[in-house]
């Protein structure tokens, strides 16, 4: 990139249908931003009141903004499947997929409904379970994307695929494992590339991450009063605003330099703040032999396989073809 990525930089999104998980803080900013460009935008979230409230928002400052709010707990593999059903009923093709939502470092281990670790389970099994079932709707888009976000807490080599204790159930510690989960977010997306790439599903996957961003991410996972929530509260302007971390997803989910495989986040201070830029994609989230066991077992945890979504012949010898560079 040349110069840096603004809004201003972004095409139209007039004629597109564009999924973005999460009703509040980046998923909030993404939709506004899409709904501006023209996007066709459905904010799908778990909260109705504050689904309402950001439509109310939205419209209220775009003037007849296409947006509308969908209800999906993705800590519910029901609830997913559910929303994917009405999804396929109502629509006909989704253009952008952005798996935003997530929560982040609760003081205690707490599970999903399917009994899932809750980070490990909403911010990377959630969204492994949505794409695999919107599958069909994106390759019908044009020219669609996938943008799956990560953090910059994988960075330094700390954060792990601990496949023999994956749901913390023998140790839980709140840092590793949000790092562990979003570090299988950002496998996902290289591998997602990877397979549609190989079995020619059209689908363009792209990872990004917001920087360290003022969301109330932290204010609702370890609470205001926790250190990360003091830390939070009091030293407020060291994070960028929202809006800004949320240009990454957005570059990603639209700029025509945006490419499949790549890892996008800020462009200074270690990746914290600042404008759209490559990030580095840490070694370990390289090594394909993980990225494949974590897609197989991902698959059995949630009894969703993505070649049963789409037709037999289109993923035929997949596992051999996906052993190659991104």
């Amino acid at each position: 990139m040349t110069k840096f990525w603004t809004l201003e930089d972004m095409p139209s999104q007039k004629g597109r249908t564009i999924v973005v998980t999460g009703a509040g803080g980046l998923g909030f900013e993404d939709a506004i931003a899409l709904a501006r460009a023209g996007g066709d935008v459905i904010i799908a979230g778990r909260n109705p009141a504050k689904g309402a409230e950001a439509m109310r928002r939205i419209r209220q400052e775009v003037r007849n903004a296409s947006v509308t709010f969908e209800a999906v707990d993705l800590g519910d593999l029901g609830s997913i499947a559910a929303f994917s059903q009405r999804l396929k009923g109502e629509r006909d093709h989704i253009d952008v997929l952005i798996n935003n939502a997530g929560v982040m470092m609760p003081p205690a281990r707490k599970t999903t409904v399917d009994g899932f670790e809750l980070q490990f389970g909403t911010n990377y099994l959630g969204h492994f379970a949505l794409t695999a079932q919107l599958l069909p709707l994106l390759m019908r888009g044009e020219a669609p994307r996938v943008v799956t976000l990560s953090s910059v807490a994988v960075r330094g080599g700390n954060a792990a695929i601990n496949f023999n204790d994956l749901q913390a159930e023998h140790d839980y510690k709140p840092m590793p494992v949000y790092s562990q989960s979003k570090l299988a977010c950002l496998m996902f997306a290289l591998e997602l590339q990877r397979r549609s790439k190989a079995a020619g599903w059209g689908i363009t996957s792209i990872a990004a991450h917001p920087g360290i961003s003022r969301t109330d991410l932290l204010h609702n996972g370890p609470g205001r009063v926790s250190a990360q929530g003091r830390i939070r509260s009091l030293l407020w302007f060291l994070f960028q605003p929202a809006a800004q971390g949320a240009l990454p997803t957005l570059f990603a989910a639209t700029s025509t330099a945006a490419r499949g495989g790549a890892y996008y986040g800020p462009h200074k201070f270690g990746e914290t703040r600042g404008y759209p830029a490559i990030s580095q994609i840490p070694a370990q989230a390289l090594e394909t032999h993980v990225a494949h066991r974590l897609w197989h077992t991902s698959e059995q945890l949630t009894g969703v396989a993505f070649d049963r979504q789409i037709a037999p012949p289109a993923v035929a010898h997949l596992d051999a073809a996906t052993s190659g560079d991104l």
